[in-house]
């Protein structure tokens, strides 16, 4: 009796560790905006949902991003994306520079999850040179990552976050905002790797920034020097009526995101 519960439990373990992993219809979208039916840009970073795409939970720990975490890894076209979190039903990835081919404004891909030697079948997502969404909590409908530039807390009322620093943002502040998807450089930055902190990799398209539905000056858009696949925006808090919920959105290649991203004004 317990050599058959024995092998049944192998059996159980087998085909838990052996199952296909699958890619859900519409489940590649842009990690920061969450936004589904959008396209996806290159150099930016994609969530990846689906199920059986690994074997654990697993955070990457290197930078450049490793190609593999937990024997799983995904390609875009062929292409070996950096990876920076894996779980059985999402991957974090950054989506190859080169997989849209140069010129061009849009297009698509395949995306294939390979776990333990198990693959996927490959599900096509529309790309485009630009793809904006800006880091929130939580995602797509909450305070902005925009940091306030003179102290580094959150511009969100205080105590909005647990365990983070805010504060709301003053009329004039300079904010840093982190964002995804805004698209090719001047500077380029390879694959899994973070931009440098001597020579800055600027967008060649600058976003628009509204702050309650006005303009911002934008000081600098381009990469961050610490996170790869993490676009920076730097801009002054315009003349705008004091709020905690004040929509900040972006504006790039045909893109508006959603007015559910706020920052806290005083």
């Amino acid at each position: 009796m317990r050599l058959l519960k024995l092998s049944a439990g192998i059996s159980v373990l087998l085909g838990s560790a052996l199952a296909q992993p699958v890619v859900s219809n519409g489940g590649v979208i842009n990690a920061a905006s969450f936004a589904v039916g959008q396209p996806v840009a290159p150099g930016g970073l994609v969530a990846i949902f689906g199920t059986s795409l690994s074997t654990a939970t697993v955070s990457g720990d290197t930078i450049p991003l490793s190609d593999q975490i937990n024997n799983t890894s995904v390609t875009f076209n062929g292409i070996q994306a950096p990876l920076l979190f894996v779980s059985g039903g999402q991957v974090n990835a950054q989506m190859p520079w080169e997989a849209l081919p140069a010129g061009a404004t849009t297009g698509s891909v395949n995306v294939v999850v390979k776990s333990n030697g198990v693959v996927s079948s490959a599900v096509s997502v529309p790309l485009a040179a630009i793809g904006p969404g800006i880091f929130s909590i939580p995602n797509g409908a909450g305070y902005a990552v925009a940091v306030n530039n003179s102290d580094g807390s959150v511009a969100a009322p205080p105590g909005a976050i647990p365990g983070i620093t805010t504060h709301p943002a003053n009329i004039g502040d300079a904010l840093i905002l982190y964002a995804n998807g805004l698209g090719p450089l001047d500077n380029p930055v390879q694959d899994g790797a973070a931009a440098g902190t001597t020579t800055l990799s600027h967008t060649l398209t600058v976003p628009q920034v509204l702050v309650g539905n006005v303009n911002a000056t934008v000081l600098f858009s381009g990469m961050t020097p610490q996170f790869p696949g993490v676009n920076q925006v730097n801009f002054l808090v315009p003349q705008v009526s004091a709020g905690n919920s004040i929509p900040l959105q972006l504006v790039s290649g045909g893109i508006t995101t959603t007015d559910q991203v706020v920052i806290a004004v005083q």
